[in-house]
């Protein structure tokens, strides 16, 4: 998988947890481990840790999985991560870990474009749990079209950073069936730099996530359409699954 530059580029890691704080959806997935009494967690595209080291209390095995080296490294520099099993690698490096649950946070089940890869990565997830074992996740649902928001004059945000005052926005770059495509702009006012990242993501319905897990041998025994637990439809924001290892 190509990462997309704002999980490269030093600068931008070093903003994502401004562009990404701690919210509702941390305290959901933090309830869930407690609610099942999860001692083995496995946080897939753990990106900068936020939630991975909130996670890593005492009597509890961590393992944060991230292909982005420079994500890791803001990480690894978080109160508990000395806690947490970190490794720069995708699902094919997770192995057999009997895990009591597995979660991918941050919509990062979005970036699978491919369903081929998809697939594997539900597979492997399905093999580091033990029989019972619980995935969560979060995807967009893109019966609310989302997308429709990300240009330049619902996105701009002018704001001081660490590298001094940045403009950013998004533009909407193509949309095809299932697939979107967009550009965001960061612009150094100090320099006139503007980091272009460019940026696909996939767009799965109910009926296609929910068949997916299924097929890699999983029972869906929750969908939530909000951090509240409540029901989905088909106006909900989000999809949030809860399935279960057969």
């Amino acid at each position: 998988m190509k990462l997309d530059l704002h999980y490269v580029d030093t600068r931008l890691v070093e903003l994502y947890d401004r562009d990404n704080p701690r919210g509702i959806d941390t305290d959901f997935y933090l309830s869930l481990a407690a609610g099942i009494n999860a001692k083995r967690i496995v946080d897939f595209g753990c990106g900068t840790g936020l939630l991975t080291c909130e996670l890593a209390i005492e009597g509890r095995d961590i393992i944060g999985i991230d292909p982005s080296a420079a994500m890791l490294a803001v990480a690894q520099r978080k109160p508990n991560s000395e806690r947490v099993q970190w490794i720069e690698g995708d699902s094919n490096a997770l192995g057999k870990r009997e895990a009591d649950l597995a979660i991918m946070t941050g919509n990062v089940a979005q970036v699978f474009l491919d369903d081929i890869e998809w697939e594997e990565t539900l597979q492997d997830l399905h093999a580091t749990l033990h029989p019972g074992g619980y995935l969560a996740f979060e995807s967009r649902n893109p019966l609310v079209r989302a997308w429709e928001k990300w240009v330049r004059e619902d996105t701009l945000e002018e704001t001081n950073t660490p590298f001094g005052l940045m403009e950013c926005w998004l533009e909407l770059a193509s949309v095809k069936p299932g697939k979107v495509r967009f550009v965001a702009h960061n612009v150094f006012r100090a320099t006139g730099e503007d980091v272009v990242v460019s940026s696909e993501l996939r767009f799965r319905t109910e009926t296609e996530l929910s068949n997916s897990l299924i097929k890699a041998g999983f029972t869906i025994k929750h969908l939530y359409g909000d951090w509240h637990s409540g029901s989905f439809s088909e106006k909900s924001r989000l999809m949030i699954f809860i399935a279960q290892r057969d």
